[in-house]
């Protein structure tokens, strides 16, 4: 099967990041303003050719096994490059298309693929789970930014 996306737009950095959406899709932020929070679904363009060796990786995370399935991390070398980032909005300005973020992972230049609003009712699990190598990790996105990331790490 053959899947074709379009890049809707751009992450740029400044004050804080921004995505630029091209010109042709600026009008799709009409009622945007208002989130607090925006899932971005982008394209992992800067890793190398998928290699099918990367299904199964060494130990990513202090605690977690020594060998891990890439679909268990949120590492963006994944065989179709696709990746979802939930980032603060600062401001939005629909007429110029252009969202700007406190955060988010996505590089200077990555491609944005689609915005969606961050619905607590669908985005938000009450009662999820997640293996003990990671349940230490923080419980949500705003306790995240304390958290000491760096020595979870091992790459």
């Amino acid at each position: 099967m053959k899947i074709e996306m379009n890049e809707i737009g751009t992450v740029r950095p400044g004050k804080g990041y921004a995505i630029e959406l091209r010109h042709e899709f600026a009008a799709g932020l009409s009622g945007f303003s208002g989130f607090s929070h925006a899932l971005i679904v982008w394209y992992a363009h800067k890793n190398p050719a998928w290699d099918a060796r990367q299904l199964v990786i060494n130990k990513p995370y202090r605690l977690a096994p020594e060998r891990i399935g890439v679909f268990s991390t949120r590492s963006s070398a994944r065989p179709n490059g696709v990746c979802v980032s939930v980032a603060g909005i600062a401001s939005v300005d629909e007429r110029k298309g252009v969202i700007k973020l406190w955060w988010t992972d996505a590089e200077d230049g990555t491609p944005v693929l689609d915005v969606k609003p961050y619905h607590p009712c669908s985005d938000r699990v009450r009662d999820a789970r997640y293996p003990a190598w990671c349940a230490h990790w923080p419980q949500s996105y705003e306790e995240s930014g304390d958290f000491d990331w760096k020595s979870e790490f091992l790459f």
